[in-house]
């Protein structure tokens, strides 16, 4: 008889080599399961009680030894055991340890199979929470900046080239809505994430009367699980959270690129607190942007956590297998990952100076008034196609003068097109530009203020 210290060793006639325990263990990175994993436990033993499964003895010793578990994992002196292989196993031995056979009767009409599929959802949906408050707090942050700058003139780029005037609060005001669109997806993931395996044993139910809605309304799932087979051996919810990672990375990941190229002497718009720069070890002068470009490249890991826990699921026949132990470590990294980039980036934010007149100079340099110049023609009258064949000329002919639109005397103007008047020069500066736009989701302050008022209001409202 095999010695060894298995729950299941019972079946086999040799214990596990060293090399296999090494491998196959999964205490190094699911111990942070263990708070979840007691909680699961104890509505489980309050549903066997409530079944006539477990007496009121039992359910009683459980909980006291559940708490000086907790305790324990709290004060770090919880040993934790490779050869018990899993967070589940270390504590279900140290429950037995404590109080006896009540702790083996625990696991009565549950597999590990369903026992870590609950623990991972109950774990993410308490991180997915996190999560939607920190977007928030990075939102409320680019809010602040948006209203200081709402008539803060800045261009616009299409191609990487100057487009047209744009306010700075209005730019900041379109991560705000991605991040919207982001917080959005969070919620909806918490739900599909917040459906309880338990009591789908290990693939086929199990034959004691368990009360799986008693549970699931004692760990606050808003739905239970409705095939065995499903409940425990799918890790859609994970890849679902894992895109919508990746998706908060990718907005954060634009942001930092623009933060960057802002932050660079060629543009010079704005200045990033010495808190989250560096220095050169060779260039004294250097002040790098190492936290945007650390997101820029952290956004990389957390899109390659997604298409591998894709490739972890796309061949597994049902039910649970083996394979699933490794959807946690991507998993954990994801949130870690996130969590942490949310929180130095809304810090970030906060830290921006931002330098308007370099700004406003930028917009001078690439004929940004042109499109308004083609919409003062066709409101003049003339054809929209032959209104933007004469800016052309127009915008030719500044540039071969060294000068902007706004430079030209309005005879030269008027040498384009006779529809030209002395009130055209309203029309070419940058802030005429702006406030021309005054209509819903345009740049014209007036209206960044009003975003910015309607995205607090929504803010508030979900707190």
């Amino acid at each position: 008889m095999t010695t060894d210290n298995k729950t299941w060793s019972g079946r086999f006639n040799e214990p596990v080599s060293e090399l296999v325990k090494q491998y196959t263990a999964s205490i190094n990175f699911d111990q942070r399961l263990a708070r979840h994993d007691i909680q699961g436990s104890l509505a489980h033993a309050q549903m066997l009680h409530e079944a006539g499964v477990l007496s009121a003895q039992d359910l009683a010793d459980i909980r006291r030894g559940m708490a000086e578990i907790q305790a324990e994992i709290e004060a770090g002196s919880l040993q934790w055991s490779l050869d018990l292989e899993d967070v589940h196993m270390n504590i279900e031995r140290r429950l037995t340890d404590k109080i006896g056979d009540a702790g083996k009767r625990l696991h009565t009409g549950r597999s590990r199979n369903d026992q870590v599929a609950t623990d991972i959802r109950l774990w993410l949906r308490d991180e997915i929470s996190t999560i939607r408050r920190l977007i928030k707090d990075l939102q409320a942050a680019l809010l602040d900046l948006a209203e200081q700058n709402a008539a803060t003139v800045m261009p616009g780029f299409t191609h990487l080239q100057v487009a047209q005037p744009v306010s700075f609060g209005h730019h900041l005001l379109a991560y705000v809505e991605m991040f919207g669109r982001d917080d959005e997806r969070m919620a909806d993931c918490r739900r599909r994430t917040n459906r309880m395996p338990l009591g789908a044993a290990a693939l086929a139910g199990t034959t004691f009367p368990v009360r799986r809605e008693t549970t699931a309304a004692l760990l606050g799932f808003e739905q239970i699980c409705q095939n065995s087979l499903d409940a425990v051996s799918d890790r859609d919810f994970a890849i679902e959270f894992t895109a919508a990672a990746s998706l908060v990375m990718v907005h954060l990941s634009r942001l930092s690129e623009e933060l960057i190229l802002w932050m660079s002497p060629r543009f010079g718009f704005i200045d990033i607190a010495d808190r989250f720069c560096t220095g050169s070890s060779i260039m004294p002068q250097k002040k790098n942007p190492d936290v945007p470009e650390l997101v820029r490249g952290k956004s990389g890991r957390v899109i390659g956590h997604l298409t591998g826990l894709i490739m972890l699921m796309k061949s597994q026949p049902l039910a649970y297998n083996k394979d699933n132990q490794e959807d946690k470590e991507p998993l954990f990294d994801t949130v870690d990952t996130l969590i942490d980039t949310l929180r130095i980036y809304a810090d970030m934010m906060r830290g921006i100076t931002v330098k308007p007149e370099a700004m406003r100079a930028a917009v001078l340099q690439g004929f940004a008034t042109a499109t308004d110049l083609a919409d003062y023609l066709v409101k003049k009258g003339l054809p929209f196609r032959d209104s933007h064949e004469a800016v052309a000329q127009a915008v030719r002919h500044a540039e071969q003068a060294g000068c902007g639109l706004e430079d030209l005397p309005l005879t030269v103007l008027q040498g384009f097109s006779t529809l030209i008047e002395n009130d055209v020069y309203q029309v070419l500066t940058p802030e005429g530009s702006l406030n021309a736009r005054n209509h819903l989701g345009g740049t014209a302050p007036e209206q960044v203020k009003f975003q910015v008022a309607r995205w607090r209001e929504l803010l508030a409202a979900d707190a």
